[in-house]
């Protein structure tokens, strides 16, 4: 009898001891990891800008929902707040989850899916990432029990994520033709082969063609050389698409379902200048202004125009600049954890949607870029700083995605903050300072002229329609509790 109770008061000071170990609170460098990583994958993928874009978005919103899982994170679930996610399956009951263990399976099992076509080195670094995030909690003082919650509800997230994603619209465009434009007034892509591929080199591949830009497997040709050296993609895979300059860019973008606007349209840009030749026509006296502001580029201007090119693979996307700079964020303002998730995910958020809405305008306006008119009316001559990417012109997607994420950066951290964005460091353009988010925005809208791939109208257009669609986020969304 007495050994029985003492084995009872050693079993009661066992748990008593495991329960006063609680695990601190989750280091922000969980968040900034998914994000870095993130932005590797899109590089390596060799990505176009809208489907990064959606990774993104639904990555983040499966990290973001891990740490609301933790009522101590103080974050509020988006589950009814999105478009077409009425809700979202609840904790187990049985005790509370680590909202940073929930977190990194959700993540994991939502990047996994939306990677599948990927490189099997994608999918093991993002299994191996969840896998220390993990451990890494479970060293920090979270038990078994708590662990095995959270990797359940992390499950489920990502289950119920997934099943709303696949209804977004994306997939019935994967075999949907785009017949080209024939008229002389509507965009047709002007990129080279001989640009093409040196953009298209990456750390996941060193032979790249134009009719195999995934470097898709082909085992008849292949030798072993090649299958280990260059890791190819299934060739199969349809639901990862490299990114091809010598093709249209997902013409049918704009019809997905968004996050938070209600559909493209609601933030639509005003129409245009009609096209014409004419001297003195709108159409002329826009492309003139053009040709006046490239005509004499200064050093300093084409450095702006590269720093911001942003090409997919050699620098990540225009969107994930931004998401490079949130990064930047977490450790320079200290942000929490969940701090970060909010603003990793809100950015996402309103970056995906101003995709939505600025390629559902290029589509439907098909405005010629102004290599085209260049050689048309002016030079035939003229060359770009950069290559001419392969969707029509208006509006500026690096205009209205950056003013959409500038917004959200603005509301949740102020814009009196300077900062030195290195996000280019790695591809050897050196860094640049600036005094606040707004003064990285008007560079960013600047550098689209200099670049030679915008007018002007696209680009003060497409700002105004991306800070709408970022203050219909800010306003649409709540991801604080009240009294948080």
């Amino acid at each position: 009898m007495r050994a029985s109770r003492i084995l009872l008061a050693t079993c009661a000071l066992v748990a008593l001891s495991s329960c006063a170990r609680q695990a601190p609170p989750t280091d922000p460098q969980y968040v900034a990891q998914w994000l870095r990583s993130s932005l590797s994958f899109v590089r390596s993928e060799r990505l176009g800008p809208p489907v990064a874009a959606r990774i993104s978005a639904y990555g983040s919103l499966a990290l973001y929902e891990g740490y609301a899982a933790d009522p101590s994170s103080g974050l509020r679930s988006l589950a009814g707040q999105v478009n077409g996610l009425a809700s979202l399956p609840a904790p187990p009951a049985g005790g509370a989850v680590d909202g940073a263990v929930v977190a990194a399976e959700a993540e994991k099992l939502v990047l996994d899916s939306l990677f599948r076509d990927g490189f099997a080195s994608t999918r093991r670094s993002i299994d191996s990432l969840a896998k220390s995030q993990v451990e890494g909690r479970v060293a920090a003082g979270v038990n078994e029990a708590q662990r095995d919650r959270s990797l359940a509800h992390g499950k489920a997230l990502a289950a119920a994520i997934l099943a709303w994603a696949a209804t977004d619209g994306f997939f019935a465009t994967r075999t949907r033709t785009w017949p080209p434009p024939e008229k002389r007034e509507q965009w047709a892509n002007t990129i080279t082969v001989d640009q093409f591929v040196p953009i298209m080199l990456s750390g996941e591949s060193d032979v790249v063609a134009p009719a195999n830009p995934g470097v898709a497997m082909d085992l008849e040709r292949a030798g072993e050389r090649f299958v280990f050296t260059n890791r190819p993609k299934n060739a199969a895979g349809t639901t990862l698409p490299t990114f091809n300059p010598v093709r249209p860019t997902e013409p049918y973008w704009g019809e997905l379902r968004p996050f938070a606007i209600r559909d493209g349209d609601e933030c639509r840009a005003p129409e245009p200048p009609t096209y014409s030749e004419k001297e003195g026509s709108d159409f002329w006296k826009m492309a003139r202004e053009y040709a006046d502001t490239v005509g004499g580029l200064t050093p300093e201007k084409r450095q702006i125009a590269l720093f911001w090119a942003d090409n997919p693979v050699a620098t990540g996307t225009p969107g994930f600049h931004w998401i490079s700079v949130v990064n930047q964020m977490i450790a320079k303002r200290k942000l929490t954890a969940p701090q970060a998730a909010e603003l990793f995910t809100l950015t996402s958020i309103a970056i995906a949607d101003a995709f939505i809405g600025c390629w559902k305008e290029k589509y439907r306006s098909l405005v010629v870029r102004p290599v085209a008119y260049m050689h048309r009316v002016f030079d035939p001559q003229f060359t770009t700083v950069i290559p001419t990417p392969p969707f029509p012109e208006y509006t500026s997607g690096h205009s209205v995605q950056s003013a959409a994420a500038v917004e959200v950066l603005k509301k949740l951290i102020g814009d009196s903050i300077s900062f030195s964005d290195s996000t280019q460091v790695d591809v050897g353009q050196p860094a640049r300072d600036f005094a606040n988010f707004t003064a990285a925005l008007n560079e960013v809208a600047v550098s689209r002229i200099y670049a030679g791939v915008h007018y002007l109208p696209a680009i003060v257009n497409g700002r105004h329609q991306g800070e709408c669609i970022g203050t219909h986020v800010l306003d649409r969304l709540k991801t604080r509790q009240e009294g948080k």
